[in-house]
């Protein structure tokens, strides 16, 4: 049951991904991240209340139970770690091709498998170590390719960030497991309705302070266009972003809230089975490059499609090994 909702999650982050892209395509990415974090609060908000009122079995899957501080101080931490993952990958992922993007996203189980080592202790195996290499490879020769496109991985400032996204995407991995996990098992055993309903308000909260912070530099000359921007997005009329003429950019920033929410929701489901395992259902949900790959690939017309989908490849094959390791 928990592969098959990892391969569901997988899909709709690939789409997750797509929408991203084009939601920022002429959009700033403050506004962009805070509206989407706002629309996946009015998600979850009436099964918070519903679930309050009584209206909602306490046996159903959406059934949000009321907890306190000490629970409620584990999803803030869970929110900041997301959050600054989030700013990291939407920066870089407007700034480079989803070609690019993806596959660095796809070495994230590698991470996760790093951090239990560092964290946890735990040993990599020979399929393991064959994954690892392979992943590190991909990402030299994923290097290589970029450099036709004039993108330098050791002094992109953008790569870096993709790169950081990933590190933070894989603390939230090892993070999720803990929380969910039940205390037997050496976890806080929380909720998984209470962790998505309350993160995605927590991290609303902290990008209205990120939005108010950096306002006053949104006036200078230098970044002043950001404001008639933002004009046109309010009037839902058309946006001349980067070049090009963006035709209803503001469709896709509730779409990415909502195949972000669906993704996670089947994502904290699966964590929630007992038998589920983190570092399997990370390396499943980074199949989402597949999807991103793709519509790249067909849809946005990106370059270098012969050499990347030969990164790509051995992006997914030190998967398998990974997955066989595990």
């Amino acid at each position: 049951m928990w592969l098959f909702l990892a391969f569901t999650s997988a899909a709709l982050l690939g789409f997750y991904d797509v929408f991203k892209k084009q939601a920022l395509k002429g959009h700033p990415v403050v506004p962009v991240l805070t509206l989407n974090t706002l629309f996946c609060s009015l998600i979850f908000l009436p099964f918070v209340i519903l679930s309050a009122m009584g209206r909602i079995d306490e046996t159903s899957i959406f059934y949000v139970p009321v907890c306190g501080w000490e629970v409620h101080q584990y999803i803030v931490l869970k929110a900041i770690i997301v959050l600054s993952s989030w700013l990291c990958g939407y920066i870089a992922i407007k700034n480079l091709p989803l070609t690019i993007v993806g596959p660095i996203n796809a070495t994230r189980p590698v991470m996760v498998l790093l951090g239990a080592i560092l964290v946890f202790g735990e040993r990599l195996n020979l399929y393991q170590w064959i994954g690892v290499l392979l992943a590190i490879f991909s990402f030299f020769l994923l290097s290589r390719s970029g450099k036709k496109e004039g993108i330098d991985f050791r002094h992109n400032r953008w790569i870096i960030l993709a790169v950081l996204a990933s590190a933070f995407g894989a603390i939230s991995g090892l993070y999720d497991k803990y929380l969910l996990a039940p205390v037997e098992s050496g976890g806080v055993g929380l909720n998984r309705m209470v962790v998505q309903s309350f993160f995605t308000f927590y991290q609303f909260l902290m990008m209205v302070v990120v939005w108010i912070v950096l306002r006053p530099p949104l006036r200078s000359p230098e970044v002043g266009s950001t404001c008639a921007q933002l004009a046109s997005v309010a009037r839902l009329s058309p946006l001349r972003g980067s070049g090009e003429r963006v035709l209803w950019g503001w469709v896709f920033i509730p779409l990415v809230s909502i195949f972000l929410s669906m993704a996670d929701f089947v994502y904290f489901y699966a964590l929630s089975l007992p038998t589920a395992l983190i570092s399997v259902v990370s390396m499943i949900r980074r199949s989402s490059v597949l999807v991103s790959f793709t519509v790249g690939a067909l849809v946005f017309h990106e370059k270098n499609l012969r050499s990347k989908a030969i990164d790509l490849a051995l992006v997914l094959l030190s998967m398998l090994f990974l997955y066989l390791g595990s």
